[in-house]
């Protein structure tokens, strides 16, 4: 029964995807958006990742959608399209492509994707998994990894998207006092 609710959950998120793909208007997109994103958190919780869907609901459904809701309301229909010059355009194209190509050169360096012999396989994730589910009782990995043994990891993460959800606050809030 479980699998068909998270089957449900899935065909609904496949319909609002295509939806938001065809829509026009940006505050139907953004808001479409932040009901996907809790959908998404309701079938991580059914699979038992309530982590993973915690994290979904405050960023995916919060923060993602307080952000976009608040860039629509303080941008207008008024925008020049194309602003800034030529050369500006050229410097930040340029900037692009050299980001680009210095990720892309890093990544030759990664480890395969479920290489065995990747350095993070070489003694604790052995132990997490043949021990976490054991000694926490706690049935998801995921979530057995990060709130058993990545709390301080976890509470960091948390600090950090409270700091900048305050920095956001506070930038709205300067660019409202100074009239703009």
């Amino acid at each position: 029964m479980e699998k068909l609710h998270v089957v449900i959950l899935l065909m609904l998120m496949i319909s609002l995807a295509l939806t938001v793909v065809r829509l026009r208007s940006l505050l139907a997109i953004a808001i479409l958006s932040g009901v996907y994103s809790l959908i998404l958190a309701v079938a991580f919780t059914l699979l038992d990742a309530v982590d993973v869907a915690f994290t979904e609901a405050a960023v995916g459904a919060g923060i993602t959608l307080t952000l976009m809701l608040a860039a629509l309301s303080l941008t207008t229909r008024s925008s020049t399209k194309g602003s800034g010059s030529a050369a500006q355009r050229s410097v930040a194209i340029v900037v692009c492509l050299m980001t680009g190509a210095a990720l892309a050169y890093a990544s030759l360096e990664m480890p395969a994707v479920g290489d065995f012999a990747a350095p993070i396989h070489g003694h604790v994730a052995n132990r997490y998994i043949a021990e976490g589910p054991l000694m926490t009782g706690v049935p998801n990995i995921v979530t057995d990894i990060l709130a058993s043994y990545r709390g301080y990891d976890t509470l960091g993460e948390v600090t950090v998207i409270f700091t900048a959800g305050i920095a956001v606050m506070a930038l709205l809030w300067r660019w409202r006092s100074d009239g703009k």
